[in-house]
């Protein structure tokens, strides 16, 4: 591992000693066709790994009358028990079953576990890959220790991210999205940290896709400003800042009009505080590039996430974008050439760049113009031979 001034901890990966097909289980409690970007991120690697000549197969929580996974020709899906996620019924929350991972891993051994979640499920895969002498990996994706005071658990943020850190440092080796949580997560006490970007798929997050009559349905003319934002309604997307932005810009340009696209224990709320906006409720992943490319304008308040998608979909869909200098924003966004930055912790800094957007037409074009550049040579082919690389490495190191 090196230093870097400019951007603080580089996690270097050495050269791969063997090239041959890996055999991975991959633990997850999410997984399409749940719409988050866990699900969506591990959805695409599988495929990806898969094509690149890797055996993967999904250990998952069955879902509701699921007598057999859909199979997707590419990998396989093993159905696990799981109860429903409380406050997300469509998301399933995986269970205990060590014994029953062993066994099956003990019939069927992998070359390597990667555990996706950190619930039951991910910690029992921990274990009995430990147990049976199998390399484990994991990956961070989710703040759920940050996001214990949004839900009114703050004094549980403490053991939260113990419970994190001791699953992880059980792995030999934690796959963080970005360079700045990495180190985030290093000075917190984790270890053995490597780097698992992002991709995006710029054919089907593409200016291309615009429909004008998707614009129609929504109220919008061809002078309107469309501001859109996509991902779960609730607490931890910071939807006060959000609607205080839409607020503002409203008042600014009245043509502004706003879609949210997503579900969640906020939809009620929202709607009675922003009556003008359009609610479309959750849209498949495979549909969602439709709804971006007809869109002008991406507002990102949230500075919890982990990546955030939805950034490099927005860029990648010619969306004139503001947000906070964090995360995928930081890593992608290069202030007022393809985008608008405002620094952490400065709130009305990111409200004043909402309204520029919405009442200057000229950086709204040119920040649309500029946006795919910046992702339109980060595919999710060359992110998963990376990660394929890194993962065959710690296959080598543990014979």
């Amino acid at each position: 591992m090196g230093r870097n001034s400019a951007c603080g901890f580089v996690y270097k990966r050495g050269r791969s000693r063997f090239f041959r097909s890996v055999k991975i289980a991959l633990v997850t409690e999410t997984f399409p066709p749940d719409i988050n970007g866990v699900a969506m991120t591990f959805g695409v690697l599988s495929r990806e790994l898969s094509r690149l000549g890797h055996a993967v197969t999904v250990y998952r929580p069955g879902r509701p009358k699921e007598l057999a996974p859909p199979g997707s020709g590419l990998f396989r899906e093993e159905l696990l028990p799981g109860l429903p996620l409380p406050g997300y019924p469509s998301l399933r929350m995986g269970l205990p079953v060590a014994g029953r991972l062993k066994r099956l891993w003990q019939g069927e051994r992998p070359d390597l576990v990667h555990v996706v979640t950190e619930g039951p499920l991910g910690a029992s895969a921990v274990s009995a890959a430990l147990a049976l002498k199998i390399p484990v990996t994991s990956s961070f994706h989710t703040n759920f220790h940050t996001y214990m005071r949004h839900y009114g658990w703050k004094a549980l943020q403490g053991a939260a991210l113990a419970w994190l850190r001791r699953i992880h440092n059980r792995t030999a080796r934690t796959f963080g999205p970005t360079l700045e949580l990495c180190g985030e997560l290093e000075r917190a006490g984790f270890r053995n940290l490597s780097l698992l970007s992002r991709g995006v798929d710029t054919q089907a997050f593409n200016p291309s896709k615009r429909c004008d009559a998707l614009r129609h349905s929504w109220g919008a003319g061809p002078q309107s400003c469309v501001v859109l934002h996509v991902g779960r309604l609730a607490p931890e997307k910071n939807y006060p800042l959000l609607l205080e932005a839409y607020r503002r810009m409203h008042a600014a340009n009245p043509e502004c009009r706003f879609v949210l696209v997503g579900d969640g224990p906020l939809r009620a709320g929202l709607l009675r505080q922003l009556p003008q906006a359009v609610f479309t409720g959750a849209v498949p992943h495979c549909d969602s590039g439709r709804y971006y490319a007809s869109a002008d304008v991406y507002v990102h308040a949230s500075h919890s996430e982990t990546f955030g998608n939805v950034v490099l979909e927005g860029l990648s869909s010619g969306l004139a974008f503001a947000g906070f200098d964090y995360a995928a924003a930081g890593q992608f966004v290069t202030g007022r050439k393809n985008g608008l930055l405002a620094p952490c912790g400065q709130p009305e800094s990111l409200l004043q760049a909402a309204v520029e957007l919405a009442t200057d037409p000229k950086l709204r074009l040119h920040l649309r113009l500029e946006a795919r550049a910046a992702v339109e040579c980060h595919s999710w082919e060359s992110v998963a031979q990376k990660f394929a690389q890194d993962l065959q490495n710690v296959v080598a190191a543990a014979r």
